[in-house]
């Protein structure tokens, strides 16, 4: 459908050839077991059953222990389920592949900035757990939300500058799929590579930094109801 919407507007939509289309697509179809928009409610189930009683009494705060094992099931996921639909693309596909050095390995940085922006909302909605008897509303708002906002549906260049910029700057968003596939597919020059990469540095922290003070508030929660 996006080549379809690129040949209809002369080749080239909103600064994508075919070629970056296609590339976008297939590594997207990659990134999203590799990223894990959905499906992890570990935390928020624990909490339901109380179990995650135990998770505190361990000597490793919970968002680390978290994150270590985010991190591993998604190095996991990059050698299972990542080169398959990459090399089906590559196949069938005509193909962008990186023409600067810098390319491949600001893509690994802005891939592993994902995961754990990525790791950080799920945590925050899981977290939620902690005040509300029943978290399938905040899942289903971040299944709607993260699909679109993301870019996994279609690329978020398409948007008007006037939606687009307050929407990578003020949201993680765009930092969980649109950043590290604009950057393999060489959207844009060097210089607004690396920016869009700092952006997700900057969002790596706060939302890490978020969730433990989330935790911090539950367990306070916690001790004064006598939990």
């Amino acid at each position: 459908m996006l080549l379809a919407v690129a040949g209809g507007a002369g080749g080239v939509v909103a600064g994508y050839t075919p070629a970056q289309l296609a590339t976008f697509v297939w590594v997207g179809q990659g990134l999203l077991a590799v990223v894990l928009l959905w499906g992890w409610s570990d935390l928020a189930e624990r909490i339901r059953t109380g179990d995650v009683a135990s998770d505190l009494l361990r000597p490793v705060h919970p968002v680390v222990s978290y994150l270590a094992a985010d991190l591993g099931r998604a190095g996991y996921a990059l050698l299972t389920r990542f080169v398959p639909p990459v090399l089906t693309g590559l196949l069938f596909f005509d193909f962008k592949l990186p023409g600067r050095w810098p390319t491949v390995p600001l893509f690994v940085l802005s891939v592993g900035l994902a995961v754990v922006i990525c790791f950080g909302c799920r945590y925050l909605v899981n977290a939620t757990g902690y005040w509300l008897q029943d978290v399938r509303g905040p899942m289903i708002l971040w299944t709607l939300g993260s699909g679109v906002l993301a870019g996994l549906y279609f690329p978020l260049r398409f948007l008007p500058d006037w939606i687009l910029l307050p929407l990578w700057l003020a949201t993680p968003f765009p930092s969980l799929l649109q950043t590290p596939l604009d950057v393999v597919i060489e959207r844009d020059d060097w210089p607004v590579q690396a920016g869009t990469v700092a952006v997700q540095l900057v969002w790596a922290g706060l939302i890490l930094l978020g969730c433990r003070t989330v935790q911090r508030r539950a367990e306070r929660r916690m001790v004064v109801q006598g939990g």
